[in-house]
């Protein structure tokens, strides 16, 4: 499996709500992204549903700044 199909695969959480704002950040700010910072969102993706909700509705933040920065990515991404 390549790179990128692996993180598209590790992207898809089955909750609605994550793999609508995961797949858009996939499309339209994942290959920009510097080799850390796509690092960063490999190691945000091996956290837990329930911690990625909490993270990206905004009702608590990760502690790790790296995750931090990769939150705000994918909450400024835009919809269209």
């Amino acid at each position: 499996m390549s790179a990128s199909s692996r993180i598209r695969w590790k992207s898809r959480r089955g909750l609605k709500e994550l793999d609508v704002l995961l797949e858009r950040f996939l499309a339209r700010r994942y290959p920009q992204l510097s080799v850390a910072e796509q690092g960063a969102y490999d190691r945000l993706l091996d956290h837990e549903d329930t911690d990625l909700q909490h993270w990206l509705i905004g009702s608590e933040q990760p502690t790790d700044r790296e995750l931090q920065h990769i939150v705000q990515l994918i909450l400024s991404t835009p919809a269209s």
